[in-house]
């Protein structure tokens, strides 16, 4: 049975990641300068997937404009928005059901992030004619997540963030569903006392109703990027993983080439530069008098004078102007960090947004 659609989750309102998701979808945050939503469908396409239905926020224009139709992946796109507000993510996929009908579909978290492929999952539920088909990871905080029970090696249930997992695995935002199963089992389901609609409770009732529910374990690497902390490691591992290919250097910078650098049309090496790879510069940059890398992404527009940036995603035309050690660190969009000048009062003056966090 092929598996040609996929509902992409491209709503919600990214809290833990505040304050850079209040003017940035979060889904739009960049992982090695490309929006996260770009990596979950380079893995869904890669997998066989021919149509993708993307849920938005009610007034979202930002998504479509950088994804578009689909065009770009050969696949055709078309979005939705989830009516009714947030009513948790079982019920982002209920509303696709006027795309989706009674086709078999993929249903993917789009700010989860992989290195692995998903062929094995694919290729096990047409094999085995599976109802279902869940993504398992081992993790160090189970709690956090919809987590399998298991009884002689067969998963008999699945419990969302249970204060005592039964399990060290948590069940990854990815899942495949047969014709119609889906939608039986959210017709059954309840609300939580969070007052959503559970994944988790749909995959728990299809289990308990003898449908035929398969798992496999996620080869390779994965993160689920709610936290700052979570992105910082997505960034770096995609970095590191990425191929020496995926790498250009463009402009007179032939200093840079075989290395895993990329430095983007228009951008400006200026003097006593060093990047230490892996690293990606953006177009259209301006670096001076800095270090830059290694496991760091520099976003479109942005100047950079006098700074040592390791570990960090810094967004598009952001301005820091200043001798410090920036590591472990996400910039926002449009922001200005510079020195203090000397011949100046010893106060400082800023104007900071809620939620923000600074170490001085």
């Amino acid at each position: 049975m092929k598996i040609r659609k996929a509902v992409l989750t491209g709503g919600g309102r990214g809290t833990r990641l505040h304050p850079i998701t209040l003017t940035v979808n979060k889904h739009l945050v960049p992982l090695a300068n490309k929006p996260m939503i770009f990596h979950a469908i380079e893995k869904a396409v890669e997998a066989g997937i021919e149509e993708i239905f993307i849920n938005t926020n009610p007034g979202e224009t930002e998504l479509q404009k950088y994804i578009g139709d689909g065009g770009h992946w050969d696949v055709k796109i078309k979005f939705y928005e989830q009516t009714g507000g947030p009513q948790g993510v079982a019920h982002v996929a209920a509303e696709a059901h006027k795309f989706i009908g009674d086709d078999p579909f993929m249903f993917y978290f789009s700010d989860n992030i992989l290195l692995g492929s998903l062929k094995d999952m694919v290729d096990d539920f047409s094999e085995n004619q599976r109802d279902c088909m869940l993504a398992l990871s081992k993790v160090p905080d189970p709690e956090r997540f919809g987590v399998p029970k298991f009884e002689n090696g067969k998963i008999i249930d699945v419990l969302e963030k249970p204060s005592v997992p039964p399990s060290d695995f948590a069940v990854v935002g990815i899942y495949i569903y047969g014709p119609k199963v889906f939608f039986k089992a959210y017709d059954n389901i309840e609300k939580s006392e969070r007052g959503e609609y559970e994944i988790s409770s749909v995959n728990s009732y299809l289990i308990k109703n003898g449908y035929n529910v398969g798992h496999k374990e996620i080869t390779g690497w994965w993160k689920d990027t709610g936290k700052p902390d979570d992105l910082l490691a997505a960034n770096r591992l995609i970095l590191e993983k990425m191929s020496y290919d995926n790498f250009r250097v463009s402009g007179q910078h032939s200093l840079f080439n075989s290395k895993k650098i990329h430095i983007g049309v228009g951008t400006v090496i200026g003097e006593s530069v060093n990047l230490i790879e892996p690293v990606i510069i953006g177009e259209n940059c301006k670096l001076n008098n800095c270090t830059i890398g290694p496991n760091t992404t520099i976003g479109t527009g942005t100047e950079i004078n006098g700074a040592k940036i390791s570990n960090s995603i810094i967004l598009q035309n952001t301005k820091i102007d200043t001798q410090m050690y920036i590591c472990d660190s996400l910039i926002g969009q449009n922001v200005t960090i510079e020195r203090k000048k000397q011949d100046e009062a010893e106060g400082r003056t800023m104007m900071i947004g809620d939620k923000t966090r600074i170490e001085i």
